[in-house]
């Protein structure tokens, strides 16, 4: 204990004998004061835990936002991608024309030029019999256009008028159609006015938009959307001939089209579609905000506790400043609630995300899952929260005089 006269052996302050000694005892007076009320105790590890589990929370869907809105474009299997000037994210690429494709073929190293066709359908879930909105994906079968090798083992059978493949992790009851597709017989429901044949099986999951995926061949994709002019295309897929810079590619690419596309590479594809989630999308305005407010209710619900703790013991601690004892270890016995108050919070609330992680993968499909990076970000937030509301609670604690008290 530091006591600036008495009695007390002059000690050296960086012993660290001395320094084990005190924080043990500034530990276990925190713990003792905590102890001393159990449902205050009770209320502050409740209040902690909600506010990480909401923290958690807002974390998993932002995160699940960002893996589903890039998911498809992450797996591209291109060197550079062509989009339209006026498309927004993968779920909204509107459309340019195929003669793009032409063009960028004339460029010196441009190997291939391949189109895709992306839209939205409702399908009849051939189990319950309910419509669900699914993404579909028209590629060139001759040419894989995603790092997926469930896709491109099956893409072939999508030659064949109105077969698909189906994303096995879309959201809802699929089990009977999964285990006819796995057992070697194709599968039939209805897009439409139109009987479809899922021939093959890929898995990636749901999204926010959509309920799951299918793909299928540019042809098929046409027969599903009559009125789409085949000249309209979605994105362009190019490949550099081995040997060339790609972003020097791009560059002559550039200088070639019109201000109707934008020339990305496949990296620089992914990050527009991230840019648009975190400059356009409301959604992780959202996501960010609720992360914000349950920061701000930990601060809260930590700051009532211990400000409650410090008046309530206030003459206590005016005796330990008659005693001699420094405003810095009446303090440090503050923080040390605070940090007490973080540990007992921060991991049930850690237990509780991921069963909520769990419940919500398996009613939504969504990529929600417990990195252990974000256990450290959340522990690390916890530790804010608790320390800055011990130093607001403390401020009384700091003026307080010994003769005002008695």
């Amino acid at each position: 204990m530091e006591r600036p006269y008495g009695n007390q052996i002059p000690i050296d302050p960086m012993n660290p004998i001395k320094i084990v000694k005190s924080l043990q005892e500034r530990t276990a007076l925190g713990l003792l004061q905590l102890k001393h009320d159990p449902v205050r105790l009770l209320t502050a590890i409740a209040g902690i835990t909600f506010a990480d589990v909401l923290i958690f929370m807002q974390l998993g869907f932002s995160d699940a936002l960002y893996k589903t809105n890039t998911q498809y474009p992450r797996a591209i299997k291109a060197d550079i991608v062509l989009i339209s000037a006026q498309a927004k994210n993968f779920g909204q690429l509107r459309t340019f024309s195929r003669r793009r494709l032409y063009q960028a073929q004339d460029v010196t190293g441009v190997a291939t030029a391949d189109a895709m066709y992306v839209g939205s359908v409702d399908w009849r879930n051939p189990e319950t019999r309910k419509k669900a909105s699914m993404m579909i994906i028209g590629q060139n079968p001759s040419q894989p256009a995603f790092d997926l090798p469930e896709i491109n083992a099956k893409i072939a059978d999508t030659r064949l008028p109105y077969h698909v493949l189906f994303d096995r992790s879309s959201r809802g009851d699929y089990q009977e159609l999964i285990d006819t597709v796995e057992a070697g017989q194709p599968a039939n429901t209805e897009i439409g006015v139109n009987t479809v044949t899922v021939s093959g099986l890929f898995s990636v999951g749901a999204s926010f938009a959509d309920d799951g995926a299918l793909i299928t061949s540019e042809q098929n994709f046409l027969r599903l959307f009559p009125r789409r002019e085949p000249g309209a295309v979605s994105l362009g897929l190019l490949n550099v001939e081995p040997g060339y810079d790609i972003e020097q590619v791009r560059e002559q690419l550039i200088a070639r089209m019109p201000d109707d596309v934008l020339v990305l590479t496949r990296d620089g594809y992914v990050d527009f579609e991230l840019n648009d989630i975190q400059s356009s999308s409301a959604i992780g305005f959202v996501f960010g905000l609720g992360t914000a407010m349950g920061f701000i209710v930990g601060v809260v619900i930590v700051y009532q506790v211990l400000s409650t703790d410090v008046n309530s013991h206030l003459a206590e601690y005016a005796t330990f400043k008659a005693m001699g004892y420094r405003n810095s270890y009446l303090l440090g016995v503050v923080f040390e609630e605070a940090l007490i108050l973080s540990l007992l919070g921060f991991f049930p609330s850690l237990l509780i995300a991921i069963g909520a992680y769990q419940l919500t993968a398996a009613a939504t499909a969504l990529p929600i899952t417990m990195p252990v990076s974000r256990t450290f970000v959340v522990f690390f937030l916890t530790l804010i929260m608790c320390n800055a509301s011990g130093a607001i609670a403390t401020r009384r604690l700091q003026a307080a005089d010994p003769a005002d008290i008695f």
